[in-house]
């Protein structure tokens, strides 16, 4: 076969080779943006993503919880661990009497009170953990800060704060 020889154009097989590969770069570009909207709009890397998708979920099941008064079923999520009654010597450095004194509605020690709305403002990856800021009972001047360990599945209070604007 020399180059004189060459087959003919198929116009055809052409135009469904096009069809082909601008649908399948549509279909990326949508699932990209579906993922980016459904992970919460992060301002991060698109590996990070799940983290934040995963970390929002967390804290919106533990902040529903609290909601509800169910303060068993939040520990259970805060510290990822349903049989958490099972084995309460493995959460002695947080233990649920003091997760309690946090959380409870009637408690003194929550700086709350009892927990009606909460809407997670901001959300950045920082080392290891992603930490989110949450306004609850639509206070503007007393944010909760918490972050998610992606490696644990775990949440906690966040020694850092995120800005959340004025």
């Amino acid at each position: 076969m020399t180059l004189l020889d060459a087959p003919t154009f198929d116009a055809a097989r052409a135009r469904r080779r096009a069809t082909l590969l601008y649908t399948a770069a549509g279909l990326f570009f949508v699932l990209l943006i579906g993922g980016w909207f459904a992970s919460g709009m992060p301002v991060d890397w698109p590996w990070n993503w799940w983290t934040h998708l995963r970390g929002r979920m967390a804290a919106n099941h533990f902040l529903d919880a609290v909601q509800q008064n169910d303060l068993q079923k939040a520990y259970a999520i805060w510290s990822h661990d349903p049989a958490w009654q099972q084995h309460p010597n493995q959460h002695a450095e947080y233990p649920f009497a003091r997760f309690e004194q946090d959380w409870s509605p009637t408690s003194s020690a929550n700086e709350f009170g009892p927990i009606k709305s909460h809407k997670i403002v901001a959300a950045r990856r920082s080392g290891n953990v992603l930490i989110m800021g949450i306004r609850v009972n639509d206070l503007k001047s007393n944010a909760l800060f918490l972050d998610y360990d992606p490696a644990t599945h775990t949440l906690g209070f966040s020694p850092v704060e995120l800005y959340l604007g004025p």
